[in-house]
């Protein structure tokens, strides 16, 4: 769970994005921090139950900096208005699928994962598999439990079947995407519950099987 300050601090930043008012508030930031450490911590425990890796991983290796680059964007706020955290085998830079997680009040909070915007190798790798294997996949993305939870695979479509394939390809509507991501939302009141780390870890459990399909795509083991 997180604390009702952290959440308070999210919702007035996101009101007072501006360093003066992050100057004077530090103190309100910092006990943030360290709320959003604890509940990346207690995921990783969780999520290293069955996935090894992330035995070795420490919250700091799948946290996001607050702090925004804003060099090359029109938006010049100076900070995010939210927490986030990649949980990867390779960590949170690494270009493998992996769990997002995004704490943001106001009704933006999610649970997600898979591989966005990978870069072309990649890309062709993921569409390969999913065409070799597009009875494996569509059984993991039409199991029950998945599909409740995960009603759609998000991601930019393609106008035109990519090269080497054909629209009249079974699994066209999804070769055509260029990510594949999908994502389930957390109330505001989940926040603050005591089982914030349990739904998190079962959003996750849910979602390994499409998480381990775009690794093998991409030959990570």
């Amino acid at each position: 769970m997180l604390t009702s300050g952290t959440i308070s601090f999210l919702t007035e930043l996101a009101l007072n994005n501006n360093k003066p008012w992050f100057d004077e508030h530090r103190d309100k930031y910092v006990a943030a921090k360290e709320d959003f450490e604890v509940l990346v911590t207690n995921v990783l425990k969780d999520l290293a139950t069955y996935e090894p890796a992330f035995a070795e991983q420490k919250a700091k290796d799948c946290i996001f900096r607050i702090f925004r680059d804003v060099r090359f964007g029109k938006d010049k706020t100076p900070y995010k208005a939210h927490f986030g955290a990649y949980f990867s085998k390779g960590g949170k830079k690494s270009p493998a699928g992996g769990y997002y997680l995004h704490i943001e009040p106001g009704g933006k909070t999610f649970a997600g994962g898979g591989i966005w915007m990978p870069e072309s190798a990649q890309l062709k790798a993921v569409r390969q598999e999913i065409d070799y294997n597009f009875d494996e996949f569509t059984s993991i993305i039409n199991d029950k439990k998945f599909k409740k939870t995960f009603p759609v695979i998000n991601g930019a479509s393609a106008k035109k079947a990519p090269a080497g394939y054909t629209e009249d390809n079974p699994a066209i509507n999804f070769l055509k995407l260029k990510s594949f991501t999908v994502g389930y939302n957390i109330s505001d009141k989940e926040l603050t519950n005591k089982q914030l780390t349990k739904s998190v870890s079962e959003i996750f459990a849910t979602m390994k099987p499409f998480i381990d399909f775009l690794n093998r795509a991409v030959d990570v083991a």
